[in-house]
């Protein structure tokens, strides 16, 4: 952002010995350099404690004052209780997070593939396992009753969504597709509405991402994972303010669409609302070229950095284990906050 140059208004007061007091444009200038709301952005740990481990403490250097940490889904490699606590380990060894938002992902519903953690059963699926069990381990880590829920970070609302039903439960043809309640719908349609009249960006923390949006999301893999997508679309993109955070593909924060404006025909908001992707902790993947997807080589360990301003949004994108910034990019808010 440009700054007016000061030297011309304060030369003649120097020169004079005199001291002037700081003008309101300068006193608004130095508020809008300063973040209201920090907080960091993370997906797909799937049991890699190590690189969490790494990420945590690269976050707490980088970010020293980050008001929180909103965890877009596969927080563990399958949802067993046990793996579960050994998240909450590593986050109670430090560095602890102020807050943390978590978003539920389809590796939480990987336990009824295993007859015990150490064998494999797809043939038998789902080895006695019920959906209600796997949303309770859930709800006892993250502490809540709902799969959806809402926060703030230093006053920024952090909505997180997720599926309420495991398909295969209720449909043989289908897997890990995302099902949203008419009740988590509303709730989701009436916060973006409160916030929105209260002149507040909302982010938004999903871990299946919606098409046609970031990396990965044109690809055959990942163009059905929302059964409401055009709900959950029609919903965020009436608003201007909206910037949602998506996980699952892992797909490399280096590629050039980590982050869109989404314009969705017939909200008259012709200016759309933002996406991110929010990378992996574990294991990255980019596109093979052929409608798929490679591995990308080497120690994959990604994550984003939120700066909420009282006229922009900007989003920095890290390489945790390089410990270097990959790139950045502010977005105009379309209400000063």
């Amino acid at each position: 952002m440009k700054r007016r140059s000061l030297l011309t208004a304060t030369a003649g007061a120097v020169a004079l010995g005199a001291s002037t007091p700081m003008t309101a444009q300068a006193r608004s200038s130095d508020r809008d350099a300063t973040p209201l709301s920090t907080f960091n952005v993370i997906s797909d740990i799937q049991g890699d404690l190590g690189d969490l481990t790494v990420a945590l403490k690269d976050m707490a250097a980088t970010a020293p004052h980050s008001t929180g940490l909103a965890v877009a889904g596969d927080i563990t490699p399958r949802g067993y209780d046990f793996e579960y606590a050994a998240v909450r380990q590593v986050l109670e060894r430090g560095p602890r997070p102020r807050k943390v938002a978590w978003a539920i992902g389809n590796h939480e519903f990987y336990v009824p593939k295993y007859a015990d953690p150490q064998t494999l059963a797809l043939a038998t699926w789902p080895n006695g396992a019920t959906e209600d069990s796997l949303f309770r381990s859930f709800h006892r880590f993250a502490g809540r009753g709902t799969v959806y829920d809402e926060t703030t970070f230093g006053g920024i609302p952090v909505l997180s969504i997720g599926t309420e039903r495991y398909m295969r439960y209720h449909n043989p043809e289908l897997w890990d597709e995302v099902w949203l309640s008419e009740a988590q719908l509303l709730w989701l349609e009436e916060r973006l509405r409160y916030w929105s009249g209260r002149r507040k960006p909302v982010m938004v923390i999903s871990h299946h991402p919606l098409p046609n949006t970031v990396s990965g999301t044109r690809n055959k893999l990942y163009m059905s994972d929302h059964l409401q997508a055009d709900a959950l679309l029609g919903l965020l993109g009436r608003h201007r303010d909206v910037f949602l955070f998506s996980g699952h593909t892992h797909w490399n924060l280096a590629l050039s669409d980590w982050h869109v404006r989404r314009v969705v025909p017939g909200t008259a908001n012709l200016d759309g609302f933002s996406v991110f992707n929010t990378g992996a902790v574990q294991t990255g993947f980019t596109d093979n070229g052929q409608g798929g997807e490679t591995t990308v080589p080497g120690v994959f360990n990604q994550g984003l950095q939120v700066e909420v301003h009282r006229d922009r949004v900007a989003v920095r994108a890290r390489d945790f284990a390089a410990g270097c910034w990959m790139k950045q990019i502010s977005v105009p808010l379309a209400t000063r906050i």
